[in-house]
């Protein structure tokens, strides 16, 4: 081979790995971006600490157990029946949430047992587990830990859970690992996001903490459809539909179009959320009426008087038969 031609073929080479660099890094950069390369966006821990405050623990206590649902998934409990709310033993160790071969997934034990739970994490760890995704070791959460809805969570009341996280009485039970296929196990590293700035106080108006406690209660989240790529379905915010895997029945239309629930009035919405029931009908499995019923009247009333005002979207779920597949 000539040198002349050895020099052609070393440039070509170079114009095609420049080429072809460039074309990886353009799809990398409009398709899934570069996080699930870089690793997860996360700030730095503080030494911040929450003053265990009597006002704090009851706050903490109604927020867990009644608005976020956090011991429904850190508790063991068994898939009740329709209408009937499950019994919580282990309360705050964490269960096993996702057993699928080399998929594996875990709520974590949360309790201040020291060796198997959280009793030796900061309070800011378990802030930033709550509210950003990154766990107390720095590892990227699984986003079946709903920290995207909790974002919007108040400072103040985040402040509240931690102190009511921190009263739970020690469980040592400890849970396993997650173990997390790729290529999912970088996708996921999009999800986490740092929060730099305060996060401003529960709004005192109706329709605002309405608004706040659907999006703290992950109520969108269920009750919007998705397409294959489980991304929501744009324009279909609240309209149901969704097919949970592992549970037998979609979610409900829970907007104010004829074929969500117009026909509740307030007195209803609370009724059915504190019974579990519509009318004679239980409500299945994974809604978690069971957690909403601790929720005061109040806030029940002001989450239906938002659910008033978002857009009705025509989507007839039955939700009291099996979907079929």
């Amino acid at each position: 081979m000539t040198q002349a031609r050895a020099s052609k073929l070393k440039k070509t080479a170079t114009w095609s790995f420049t080429a072809l660099a460039s074309l990886l890094a353009v799809l990398i950069t409009v398709t899934v971006g570069w996080r699930p390369v870089l690793g997860a966006k996360s700030r730095v821990l503080t030494d911040r600490h929450f003053e265990p405050t009597p006002e704090r623990l009851a706050r903490g206590k109604y927020l867990v157990e009644g608005v976020l649902g956090c011991l429904d998934c850190h508790s063991q409990r068994p898939d009740p029946p329709a209408g009937l709310a499950p019994v919580f033993t282990n309360v705050g160790a964490g269960r096993v949430m996702v057993n699928q071969g080399s998929f594996v997934l875990a709520a974590s034990n949360i309790t201040p047992d020291t060796e198997t739970g959280a009793g030796t994490w900061t309070d800011d760890q378990l802030a930033r587990a709550i509210r950003e995704g990154i766990g107390h070791d720095g590892r990227t959460l699984f986003p079946i830990m709903p920290y995207g809805d909790y974002r919007a969570l108040a400072d103040e009341d985040l402040a509240s859970v931690v102190v009511y996280l921190r009263s739970l009485g020690p469980v040592h039970i400890a849970q396993p690992r997650p173990q997390i296929p790729f290529p999912v196990s970088r996708l996921i590293q999009s999800a986490p996001q740092p929060i730099l700035t305060d996060v401003a106080s529960v709004p005192s108006d109706r329709l605002s903490r309405g608004r706040y406690l659907s999006q703290v209660g992950g109520c969108v989240d269920c009750h919007t459809p998705e397409d294959k790529m489980h991304h929501p379905i744009r324009n279909m915010q609240f309209a149901g539909g969704k097919q949970i895997e592992g549970f037998p029945t979609p979610s409900a239309n829970l907007t104010p179009d004829p074929s969500g629930i117009s026909y509740y009035d307030e007195d209803m919405f609370v009724r059915v959320l504190r019974t579990g029931h519509v009318g004679a009908r239980g409500l299945n499995p994974p809604m978690p009426w069971w957690i909403y019923r601790n929720m005061s009247d109040e806030d029940l009333k002001a989450l239906f008087a938002y659910l008033r005002t978002v857009k009705p979207v025509h989507n007839r779920v039955d939700n009291s038969e099996v979907a079929s597949r």
